[in-house]
């Protein structure tokens, strides 16, 4: 048994089991595809459910992985022990219906004892305590001794879950020594002790549950194999907890060389130190594989696991920004298992790096208001923080609640958590009630449409075809005649694209010989395509037989934005990097709506480069071309597909020359130069990590030009000039005789505010050495303001301001500080932000000067008021 690396020991239990026939798959992603009840992957089992469930077929009948999981109920246990972290890796072997037991044991023995040549006396065997097969083999096939091999009971070797598929397990336990013992002479695998840690576990998936206790045998037999990889290398480098394991210390001691602290020296140090080592691998990967901080879901998860690294950080005196620093050595530890990592190492720095400082502009402000909280909480006697202040800190400062949960119960104090449940509950109904019932269908209208025939959708390649009408619906019943009004029809068969992949649905009519209806819409749930109609003349009936005609200009125009989109994705990773994914979209006529994965607004240059790079794919006239393959031909193609979609074995790839690939099954041209030309018209931020490109194709690019001229004339009217190439000349010397009375302005204001300026000096409160002076001023200039705020400064090095601009127009908040405060610690920059995010605003700027914008003027005060406690928390 010698030392081994994580990386050495990962490529040897992958190789092992390829030689055993086993298909060596890549880590499935931790977002779960196709599975809503998991927000993350949590096991190497969870992935391989469709194969055991027989939902999906596997790709081979023997498989071997190592996935990457996340686990996080016991978050706030993370760094206060060395045995828990967040990410882990899982080594497996499955065997879908072909080898079990006889195979399963002797290669696990195999690999362990010959393989990593771990003696044989210090691995225990455990078996389910009625399993008399698994015990022969250990005992009669392998050769392990009777005494060596530990009978346990349902509650330990027995994996089952409700009713289902079910089994024993047989675990291998490795003997730690007599030093992690308990002393008793009976100790053994099963004892509470530290001595024998499990290293291995098969679990015989033989019987199916009915729910009631009653076991039957089941057909196909299965194995499940976990065994943790780091588990695995504390035996080999004999090493006590994941902390030490190579790849990991690594990290760890980069947190301790930027912290200037020695793991070991100090217990409260230690645990901010295994709370940032953890959390900065299961962050990178997290975002690694396309999530995205933000208030929900798995989204949430990450911003939690971030946060909660930004203030063990600060606990360890870390008080600059350093996660990218630590990201850069899990991505050099594990490049070589997960070369994702290398193409989107740009992409993790972003994100991690705008989360944390975003963080960083809140926490002080939001530590010293929860220190406040604590205090009053103390001095009234009060044990708990109520769910209300709680629920601010997490929306005005982004504090989990599990960060505030930490800092109180430091402190003896618990929370109302119940309150806080009951607002957040009340802010995510506000959510959906604001946006309403976006199906448009009730749960019974749904199940309705379950039972009916699938559609057979024929529109790829015809845009009128012959159909027979199955359903007629009018106010989500079934009806057997429509003779006037609206409804909602239900073909056998049909040419019209029903909404979806972002597309919209197609309009058109349905005719026949004695009626007459205008498709508005179509869509489509479960297969079955719903025909939004109005009866212009006639009656229909069902079992009637209709011409189906799709609108030749509206279906165009959607194509030429569809194809158009996929060129879009294809400009932007070219332009901004490989990271960038779909992230949403909408295709209407003529127009494209664009989300997708990006941490920072894009140049006017990148802008203008997108849009050239789309326009010369147009001009190149390159052949679209649509076939429906096998996924993995598909995926052989270099096909990019939607991030967490789930697909089936046979999928549409769209292919536009040598530019772009793409799984999709929307409607395209035949060409790319059909789409005629492409202008992008805006570039926004929608959430936290995606951006959003509006642009227009073909028609609607020609209506925007003639816009545009048209304003271009206006303007021209309006300035008095006769071309519209003297507008830029007149429009400059507007601009400078609006300077020069600007100017004349700012002179005047500045003999106004010298005027205020011994009345708010006196209104000065102490804080530490330092004079703060606070004040809203009423529709006072912005340059006045600096101006006022410039001369306390020079007349008050110990002063610091906070000047509320309350106008008509807008609200600001202008913070200064004299030299000597600066000196004492505090810094405008950070103190007005954290004023501003108190009414919703945001902003910052200099040590000595800076600026703000507001939000809820009614939070003025409030806002005013929190800026002695954060300025208290700065001073040294």
């Amino acid at each position: 048994m010698k030392w081994t690396s994580l990386n050495d020991l990962r490529e040897k239990y992958l190789s092992f089991f390829e030689s055993k026939g086993h298909l060596r798959l890549p880590s499935f992603p931790l977002v779960p595809i196709g599975d809503k009840s998991l927000l993350l992957i949590n096991s190497g089992m969870a992935p391989m459910k469709k194969y055991f469930t027989g939902e999906e077929i596997p790709p081979r009948n023997r498989v071997t992985t190592c996935q990457k999981c996340i686990r996080t109920p016991d978050l706030d246990r993370v760094g206060h022990t060395a045995r828990h972290g967040t990410y882990f890796e899982m080594l497996g072997n499955f065997s879908f219906g072909d080898y079990f037991k006889e195979e399963a044991i002797p290669w696990a023995w195999e690999f362990l004892t010959e393989w990593l040549e771990i003696p044989a006396d210090l691995l225990w065997p455990s078996i389910y305590e009625n399993d008399e097969e698994a015990y022969d083999i250990w005992t009669k096939k392998i050769g392990v001794p009777a005494n060596h091999v530990v009978r346990l009971g349902k509650a330990d070797n027995f994996w089952e879950h409700g009713s289902g598929p079910c089994g024993p397990c047989s675990e291998i336990y490795f003997d730690r020594g007599e030093k992690y013992g308990c002393g008793s002479p009976d100790c053994k695998p099963g004892c509470d002790c530290d001595r024998f840690m499990e290293i291995w576990n098969n679990v015989f998936s033989q019987f199916n549950n009915d729910g009631n206790g009653n076991y039957t045998e089941l057909a196909q037999k299965n194995i499940d194999t976990g065994m943790g990889l780091e588990r695995l290398a504390c035996v080999m480098q004999g090493v006590d907890n994941l902390f030490e394991v190579d790849t990991v210390r690594k990290i760890l001691n980069t947190v301790c060389s930027i912290s200037d602290k020695t793991y070991g020296e100090n217990a409260k140090d230690d645990i901010s130190i295994r709370v940032v080592t953890d959390h900065i691998r299961s962050a990178t990967f997290m975002i690694c594989d396309g999530v995205i901080p933000s208030n929900e879901g798995r989204g949430y998860v990450l911003r939690r696991i971030l946060r909660r690294a930004c203030r063990f950080g600060k606990l360890l005196g870390i008080n600059r920004a350093f996660l990218c620093e630590l990201c850069e050595v899990v991505i050099g530890e594990n490049i070589g298992a997960y070369p994702e990592l290398g193409d989107k190492k740009a992409y993790i720095l972003k994100v991690i790096a705008t989360e944390e400082e975003r963080f960083d502009a809140t926490i002080d402000a939001g530590l010293s208001i929860l220190a406040t909280i604590i205090e009053d909480a103390e001095k009234a006697g009060n044990t708990v923080i109520s769910g209300e202040d709680a629920f601010r800190l997490y929306d005005t400062f982004g504090f989990p609640l599990d960060i505030t949960r930490e800092i109180v119960e430091e402190k003896g104090l618990s929370i109302d958590e119940e309150k806080f449940t009951a607002l957040m509950k009340e802010q995510k109904d506000r959510a959906r009630a604001a946006r309403g019932n976006i199906g448009g269908w009730d749960e019974s209208s749904k199940k309705m449409l379950a039972s009916m025939e699938k559609t057979e959708f024929c529109g790829y390649n015809e845009l009128s075809a012959e159909a027979k009408v199955l359903a007629i619906i009018v106010g989500g019943e079934n009806v057997d005649v429509l003779t006037e009004g609206d409804a909602t029809v239900v073909l056998n068969k049909t040419p019209f694209y029903g909404e979806g992949v972002g597309q919209i649905g197609d309009e058109g009519t349905l005719a026949s010989d004695t009626a007459s209806l205008t498709v508005t819409d179509t869509k489509k749930t479960d297969g079955v395509y719903l025909h939004e109609v109005t009866l212009n003349e006639g009656s229909i009936k069902v079992g009637d037989t209709l011409t189906a005609t799709v609108g030749t200009k509206t279906r165009r125009a959607t194509m030429r934005a569809h194809s158009a989109c996929h060129l879009l994705q294809a400009a932007l990773r070219t332009v901004l990097g490989n990271h960038v994914e779909q992230a949403g979209s909408y295709v209407a006529l003529d127009h494209t709506r664009f989300d997708f994965t990006h941490f920072a607004a894009m140049t006017a240059e990148e802008i203008a480069k997108v849009e050239a790079l789309v326009n010369a794919y147009i001009l190149s006239a390159n052949e679209i071309t649509m076939n429906e393959m096998p996924i993995d031909e598909a995926k052989k193609l270099g096909a990019m597909a939607l991030f967490g979609e789930k697909y089936g074995k046979v999928v549409r790839v769209v292919k536009m020359g040598d530019v772009s690939v793409e799984l999709c099954g929307g409607t395209h041209l035949a060409n790319t130069a059909e789409i005629g030309l492409f202008k992008i018209v805006s570039e926004a931020s929608v959430a936290a990590g995606v951006r959003r490109i509006e642009a227009v194709t073909g028609e609607a690019v020609l209506a925007l030009l003639e816009e545009n001229g048209a304003l271009i004339a206006k303007t021209a009217t309006e300035l008095r000039v006769q071309k519209s190439s003297e507008i830029a000349e007149r429009a400059a010397q507007l601009q400078k005789e609006l300077h020069a009375m600007k100017k004349e302005l700012e002179a005047m204001n500045a003999k106004l505010a010298a005027t205020k300026l011994d009345d708010i000096l006196a209104s000065a409160k102490t804080v530490g050495s330092l004079r703060l002076i606070t004040a809203e001023l009423k529709d006072m200039q912005p340059d006045a303001a600096r101006s006022l705020a410039d001369e306390i400064k020079a007349r008050a090095a110990d002063a610091v301001a906070v000047l509320a601009l309350n106008s008509a127009e807008k609200l600001n908040f202008l913070a200064v500080a004299g030299k000597d405060a600066v000196a004492a610690g505090a810094h405008a920059g950070k103190l007005v932000g954290a004023v501003a995010q108190i009414t919703g605003g945001k902003g910052g700027g200099r040590p000595d000067n800076a600026m703000a914008g507001g939000q809820d003027r009614a939070k003025i005060a409030e806002a005013l008021t929190a800026s002695e406690s954060i300025l208290a928390s700065m001073l040294k």
